[in-house]
């Protein structure tokens, strides 16, 4: 029973416990292995940033920096941010350790804590985990595109996350291209309807009326859904590109829907962009979601500069895992567990150092191992290992020291077997290959 303490979690964070924490760190595993097969390599940032870093990377006038970014005055009376996401801060690191001198493009990755101040709601959280990737530099060439999906799709795979749903989209190019005709159409259409959208989307017409798309509000889908569309006005330039990006697609044997409202929630996006869905939570469904964003480097301060990334939502991945080990029961390979694999139940000193012993071997064999630290009788013992869920019971007394046969008893159904030593670990391992 928990005791209650005035001190709790601030709203909108949670403590992460195991037997959870063992899926993430398979999740995060899992991407250090498949993103290393890709060429990529991981970065790590600060948490916190300028304010300006992402003012003008991310908006001025978008929601985040707005209204969602934990900022405050430094003691030196800089203002500096907590981040809301890394791809700004991944860019800053580019330029200040002089990265664009390196063969390009360069390939990083991360994974760890961004902060935004919205309603907490399932899945979504004011301190919430993304792994992410970003490709800086070389040509905007639409192979580049379709990898960086390609990796994603693998390492959902890879991880666990089966009915995945990929959409794409373009955009277009910057506001001084293709894009500009567009906004400026959709500007008209969205005034005429304003009196039938939200306090939301009416606040964006003016600021980002792109988000206007990106609406979930169900009252206001019947108007949106007659709004002009990019891909009307999409220049011949980025036609190409956005149909060689669906070729290269096609080619790694990718399957997408294509959603004409993808709009992506940053003002650096440009052409490419891209969602993907999981099952099991609900209206907000979305996973992971990234796209191309050539201009940002520049935006920066630095030179013209090629890029392409995404970030997943962590706890909303793992959210989506767990729902599907709850469907598919406690043999789900991605039920979490945290039990030791084996207890060794002991009496007498003799026993105590050959427990000590049994334990360092077992653990570097890659066991999981409860040694409790003070002698119990043997009975008192095996319950203490029935409540741990430990799969075996080592018993090891002053007598199976003295004849060397140690006793091996199998919890769940009560066997028990007695082994030499050696033949012990040797069994166990045949046993965890054979379980594994």
């Amino acid at each position: 029973m928990a005791t209650k303490s005035k001190f709790q979690a601030i709203k909108g964070t949670r403590d992460i416990q195991p037997p959870e924490t063992a899926l993430w760190n398979r999740v995060e595993q899992t991407a250090h292995e498949v993103f290393a097969t890709f060429g990529y390599g991981e970065i790590r940032m600060p948490v916190f940033e300028p304010t300006e870093l992402f003012a003008r990377a991310v908006g001025g006038e978008t929601d985040i920096v707005s209204k969602e970014m934990y900022s405050f005055e430094d003691r030196d009376e800089t203002s500096i941010s907590l981040r809301p996401e890394a791809t700004a801060s991944v860019c800053r690191a580019y330029l200040e350790h002089g990265m664009q001198s390196l063969p390009q493009p360069v390939k990083l990755y991360y994974m760890g804590p961004m902060f935004r101040r919205e309603r907490p709601q399932k899945g979504r959280y004011r301190q919430f985990y993304q792994i992410g990737a970003e490709v800086l530099g070389g040509t905007d060439a639409p192979a580049i595109d379709a990898e960086v999906i390609e990796m994603l799709m693998t390492y959902f795979d890879k991880v666990g996350l089966h009915g995945a749903t990929l959409y794409i989209n373009s955009i277009g190019h910057n506001a001084e291209n293709c894009r500009r005709g567009y906004v400026e159409q959709l500007k008209t259409e969205l005034a005429k309807i304003k009196d039938n959208l939200g306090p939301d989307s009416q606040r964006r017409i003016d600021t980002n009326p792109l988000r206007v798309l990106d609406s979930k509000l169900e009252s206001e889908q019947p108007y949106i859904e007659k709004l002009p569309r990019i891909a009307d006005h999409l220049c011949d330039e980025c036609k190409a590109h956005y149909a060689a990006v669906k070729r290269q697609l096609e080619l790694r044997g990718l399957l997408y829907q294509e959603n004409w409202r993808l709009v992506r929630g940053l003002d650096y996006y440009m052409r490419t962009t891209f969602e993907i869905t999981a099952p099991g939570l609900g209206s907000q469904n979305a996973v992971c979601g990234g796209g191309r964003y050539d201009g940002l480097v520049e935006l920066l301060g630095g030179p013209p500069t090629k890029g392409i990334g995404f970030a997943i939502g962590e706890d909303r991945l793992i959210l989506s895992l767990q729902e599907r080990a709850k469907l598919e029961g406690p043999d789900s390979p991605l039920a979490t567990r945290h039990s030791p694999l084996l207890y060794i139940a002991w009496m007498g000193e003799r026993a105590y150092a050959a427990a000590i012993r049994a334990a360092k071997d077992l653990r570097n064999a890659g066991f999981s191992v409860e040694l409790p630290p003070l002698e119990q009788k043997f009975g008192k013992a095996l319950g203490q290992a029935d409540k741990l869920g430990a799969k075996y019971a080592l018993i090891l007394g002053d007598n199976e020291v003295a004849e060397g046969l140690w006793t091996l008893k199998t919890l769940l159904t009560g066997e028990q077997q007695k082994f030499p030593e050696p033949e012990l670990l040797e069994f166990l391992c045949q046993q965890k290959k054979v379980s594994s």
